[in-house]
């Protein structure tokens, strides 16, 4: 199924989360010189204008990276100064107060990538892939046109000493789930010291029980890190929160992301609630 575009959600409560995780993941692997094969298994379109018709229709960016935003110089001296910092590059040359442009995965993975490292991004979408193949050829990274489930395990073991990847499906297709999981533990058996960034939403049907379920009948994948942010007044159907799974998270990652999710809290802020404890296998 390719009927998904992200376009109606960029910078929603959701992204915020993820790639506030994805940032100060990729700041503390800087920590070391080692070149990091960064991957993005489901990549979209790279850059989203948060007034164009699509964001407008749902309005999910004035929830999320939008009300965040006026409190970015209380946030400057945190562990957010690196994703502030994306994002105010993403939108040069724009009244700073306006936020129209989002950085989508693949900007966030480019925004990092120094030399020596590699960035490869995969998209099922025709538009959506030509779209950030032609952003793709300017930022200096790989797109390729292809399952990314399938391409990642392909692609595995790289080269770079260190891995950093990404994956995060729409969930359209309930068996996305299941596919999830199957192919994180074979990417963790041919890269066990990789990190894994796994998204998923958390649905009032509960359908994310199916990966949870299944990672954890997984007795292979450890140090398996879970964040979940809910919304404090949720909607009766749909999605009600967002999820974040690390595996081989860096040292220290679990106290400072909390830290970084404890800011969304608050109905001035997010109105996110959180809770960040280790996937335990049955």
């Amino acid at each position: 199924m390719l009927s998904y575009l992200h376009a109606f959600h960029a910078g929603n409560f959701a992204d915020v989360q993820k790639h506030a995780a994805l940032a100060l993941v990729l700041t503390m692997m800087h920590a070391k010189k080692t070149a990091i094969a960064c991957f993005d298994t489901h990549a979209g379109s790279a850059i989203y204008d948060l007034e164009s018709e699509r964001a407008r229709k749902t309005a999910e960016a004035d929830e999320g990276v939008r009300k965040l935003w006026p409190l970015r110089s209380q946030l400057a001296a945190s562990d957010w100064a690196p994703f502030i910092e994306v994002i105010a590059d993403a939108n040069q040359g724009r009244a700073p107060k306006t936020l129209q442009v989002y950085p989508g995965s693949p900007a966030w993975f480019a925004a990092f990538s120094r030399p020596g490292d590699s960035v490869t991004a995969f998209e099922l979408h025709p538009s959506e892939e030509q779209q950030l193949a032609r952003w793709g050829q300017q930022a200096g990274i790989r797109v390729r046109h292809e399952d990314g489930l399938k391409g990642l395990l392909k692609s595995l073991p790289p080269p770079q000493p260190r891995l950093l990847a990404l994956i995060d499906p729409s969930y359209e297709v309930k068996s996305d789930y299941e596919s999830v999981a199957q192919a994180l533990t074979k990417a963790w058996k041919k890269c066990r010291h990789g990190v894994f960034l796994v998204w998923y939403p958390i649905l009032t049907s509960g359908l994310e029980q199916r990966l949870l379920s299944a990672l954890k009948s997984e007795a292979a994948v450890r140090k398996t890190l879970r964040n979940e942010v809910r919304l404090q007044a949720p909607p009766e159907r749909g999605m009600m929160g967002s999820g974040m799974l690390v595996v081989n998270p860096p040292w220290g990652f679990e106290q400072r992301m909390a830290a970084m999710m404890e800011d969304l809290q608050g109905a001035e802020r997010l109105g996110l609630n959180h809770t960040l404890d280790w996937l335990v296998p049955e």
